[in-house]
């Protein structure tokens, strides 16, 4: 682990986190009463996720769908779980804030790889993108963002893991190798203005720069 990562990226992953929970307080609280109103169930929902060396770690998202098992190893939603008020805090990523405990508690940073389902985590970080494993998942990346963009069009399980998922996988890998503060501080600022343009309706976005830089080693792309 490098120093940054150690010490520096973690120091603000605490302040950012902590400050960001009060801030947000309010709008926690309604999301909380709306999702009790909407559908029987618990607010949240924990499941097992794997961090840093693959060590397991309990994962908090506000519950969006009506209640069964969540770990199926599913990339796109099944539709017809999703409630209302659900899908409106996943398009917003609202059911994303409760996460902001799991930096807190060091199972993830504010960037870094999505954390898997622990169960599929051994078959996707493997080989080539073992190395993806060797730092603390994150809120947010570049893989975040272009899931956020394209894979959220996706309704098919499949066609996503054939065209979606190795560009996911791709920009993970890259993300690890280019890992600095600057590179932190900037996908921070892309995934807000991403979410405040989908919240006014902007339906085109900038094509993002690593896309070029990692096309040759996307399977569909070669």
């Amino acid at each position: 682990m490098s120093i940054y990562q150690r010490y520096t990226k973690r120091f603000f992953d605490i302040i950012l986190c902590s400050c960001a929970l009060i801030v947000l307080s309010p709008l926690l609280a309604a999301t909380s009463v709306a999702i009790k109103l909407s559908s029987p169930g618990p607010i949240l929902y924990a499941s097992e996720r794997a961090g840093q060396n693959k060590r397991p770690f309990h994962f908090y998202k506000f519950r969006s769908m009506h209640p069964t098992n969540h770990d199926k190893g599913m990339f796109v939603a099944d539709a017809d779980r999703v409630f209302p008020v659900g899908r409106i805090i996943r398009r917003l990523k609202i059911d994303e804030l409760p996460q902001l405990i799991n930096v807190i508690k060091g199972d993830m940073s504010i960037v870094g790889p999505r954390p898997m389902v622990a169960a599929s985590v051994d078959r996707l970080y493997s080989g080539r993108y073992e190395m993806v494993s060797s730092i603390r998942p994150g809120l947010t990346s570049a893989a975040s963002l272009y899931d956020y963009i394209v894979g959220d069009t996706y309704t098919n399980n499949e066609a996503y893991r054939r065209e979606v998922l190795p560009v996911k996988l791709e920009l993970e890998r890259y993300y690890v190798e280019h890992e600095s503060f600057a590179y932190d501080a900037e996908l921070i600022g892309r995934t807000i203005v991403t979410i405040i343009q989908v919240m006014t309706g902007k339906k085109s976005f900038r094509p993002m720069k690593e896309l070029e830089k990692i096309e040759q080693n996307i399977p569909s792309a070669q």
